[in-house]
């Protein structure tokens, strides 16, 4: 795990109380962030934000088909603007990759390696965070969820962000080790430290698994 490395820098946030435990809930759900072609289908040139995420994909699977013999929730979130990109406000402005996420094109679309099923559901966002201007909020709050545990990418952008948005909302939050990624080797790992420092806990997907269990037989 990212905090388990014996160095001076965990050892400081330790003796300071960072990174403790929140601990899972009583009621998971799923949420599987941007894992959609404009982010996962990195062989193809016109996909200029994509990254390999093949291994983040096959570990997300690994948590779904196990959420579905216990009906956990799954949302999946996407990235879509209209063709003006007003939506995108001065993000556009950021970063000019934005421009190829346009609604009803497949670069918005879930990657169809992810087992999905009917009765998953997906939201549309246009920022960062999966709670920022959606309804998120209120399909966890209706599900009775207490645990939103986190696949997708990336790791230092849509991951991070959703992540402080959860347990700013009174969520706790998941992180998925092995089932997020980033662009940057070096953004991820970072990006980990401090959610696990400060705003979520870095689980394994083996750990989630080992929770599922336990739901199975409570």
């Amino acid at each position: 795990m990212i905090l388990v490395e014996n160095n001076k820098e965990t050892a400081f946030f330790e003796q300071r109380g960072f990174g403790k435990q929140i601990g899972f809930g009583d009621k998971p759900a799923i949420l599987v962030i941007d894992l959609i072609h404009a982010f996962t289908d990195y062989q193809n040139p016109e996909m200029v934000l994509a990254a390999d995420l093949d291994q983040q994909i096959s570990e997300t699977n690994r948590l779904l088909d196990a959420a579905s013999t216990l009906d956990i929730p799954v949302i999946y979130t996407s990235v879509s603007y209209d063709d003006n990109f007003k939506e995108a406000g001065i993000w556009a402005l950021k970063q000019s990759g934005v421009m190829t996420l346009r609604t009803n094109t497949k670069a918005v679309e879930v990657d169809e390696r992810l087992h999905t099923n009917p009765k998953h559901t997906t939201i549309v966002k246009k920022y960062a965070s999966a709670f920022f201007g959606t309804d998120m909020v209120s399909r966890l709050v209706s599900q009775q969820v207490d645990t939103v545990i986190m696949t997708g990418c990336t790791t230092s952008g849509c991951v991070r962000a959703s992540a402080v948005d959860a347990l700013s909302y009174g969520f706790r939050p998941m992180v998925v080790e092995e089932a997020v990624g980033d662009r940057s080797e070096a953004a991820h790992k970072q990006s980990l430290f401090d959610l696990q420092a400060k705003y979520a806990d870095v689980v394994s997907v083996n750990r989630v698994l080992e929770y599922f269990n336990m739901l199975k037989q409570s």
